[in-house]
């Protein structure tokens, strides 16, 4: 069973700031999200300079965003983490015609569900926004040894 979008993809002007990001950074938007989808493997930085340097070279940055250059796209696992329709197409195609509404409505999603996206994977696992890390241990890890 599918669930629908906290947002619509034409629903920019719904968080105007996440707007003026995604259509004059989307390198931005999409590194923010492909790291807090991947759960910190993908670093936000790294995702961010491929998209700009693919947009810039090839104007095909959308690529990226729909997995052409890596085996899924982050649409996808978004969709996939919160059982989320594809709609109003399938991810590459919402991506190729309309981009930038994409990647903000992905940014939408991931803050109604609770994430600063800014703050980035280890940011919101700080603040222990229902992000799982391993726990901190006191003083280090001591080995004992029963030899005297």
């Amino acid at each position: 069973m599918s669930g629908g979008w906290s947002t619509g993809l034409l629903d920019c002007f719904s968080d105007c700031s996440v707007c003026c990001l995604g259509f004059w950074c989307p390198c931005v938007v999409a590194g923010r999200v492909a790291e807090i989808v991947s759960k910190g493997e993908t670093s936000c930085f790294w995702h961010g300079c491929s998209y700009a340097a693919i947009n810039f070279v090839t104007n095909f940055a959308f690529g990226i965003s729909c997995g052409f250059c890596i085996t899924r796209g982050f649409r996808t696992e978004l969709r996939e983490q919160y059982t989320l329709e594809e709609k109003p197409c399938n991810d590459c195609c919402v991506h190729f015609f309309c981009n930038p509404c994409a990647l903000c409505q992905e940014y939408r999603e991931l803050q109604e569900r609770g994430f600063d996206v800014a703050s980035g994977w280890l940011g919101d696992a700080s603040q222990n926004r229902g992000v799982v890390t391993a726990p901190a241990m006191q003083g280090g890890m001591n080995r004992q040894s029963d030899h005297k």
